[in-house]
């Protein structure tokens, strides 16, 4: 564990708090995707395979069951809590994300570090994560009314995955035959998804305007 994890998980934690406090507070999903979710969803469900099998750590435990647990807690309030779906804009939300799933689980057959069920689960995971944010960029652009709990959300998910590089950088200085290059170009590739995002969210902060993306 170095500084630059501990601070991509918990800005991963935070950006997971920031979106139950908005659906659970105010009891609205306005400006988020539940396709992203739902990606999201699967990549924790396929990455943490190994949670009942490999004890690492309690904390590696207990951050793994937070993310699935949030993660399926959001999807299920998007589809079923009685008043939170009533605010999901589903006529706006239309990135056929499932279009998402079936190359990068192609890909995850084809480029992975060791042929078996867990690791091609493993990377099929890295590859799905790394495009998982589009459905909720696309959706952003097309309300182009994002809040403050929607527009914190998305940066806090890109810095965490911003500590993350700097965390294999570090690794990759600092210990011996540190070399995953799946990781790092999943995690690159996510990395700069969120750069237009970032420009906007700064700029709009620079000038105390609402935030909006370009359509």
């Amino acid at each position: 564990m170095n500084i630059f994890r501990f601070a991509g998980d918990m800005t991963h934690l935070f950006s997971v708090l920031v979106l139950l406090l908005k659906i659970h507070t105010i009891k609205s999903c306005a400006g988020v995707s539940l396709k992203t979710q739902e990606l999201y969803a699967l990549v924790f469900a396929t990455r943490y395979l190994d949670i009942f099998t490999d004890y690492i750590s309690l904390y590696n435990t207990v951050m793994k069951l937070i993310y699935l647990g949030s993660s399926f807690s959001i999807v299920w309030y998007m589809r079923r809590h009685k008043l939170v779906r009533r605010s999901y804009d589903k006529e706006q939300d239309t990135f056929r994300h499932l279009f998402l799933i079936l190359p990068c689980l192609l890909l995850a057959l084809v480029l992975n570090e060791k042929f078996t069920f867990m690791e091609v689960m493993w990377t099929f995971s890295l590859y799905l994560e790394a495009v998982a944010i589009l459905p909720q960029l696309v959706l952003l652009q097309r309300t182009r009314n994002i809040d403050n709990l929607t527009g914190q959300y998305v940066l806090l998910l890109g810095a965490y995955r911003a500590f993350y590089v700097l965390n294999w950088i570090y690794r990759y200085f600092t210990e011996v035959h540190y070399v995953h290059w799946i990781t790092w170009m999943s995690g690159l590739v996510q990395t700069l998804l969120y750069a237009d995002f970032f420009y906007y969210y700064f700029h709009s902060w620079k000038n105390n305007e609402k935030l909006q993306l370009p359509a």
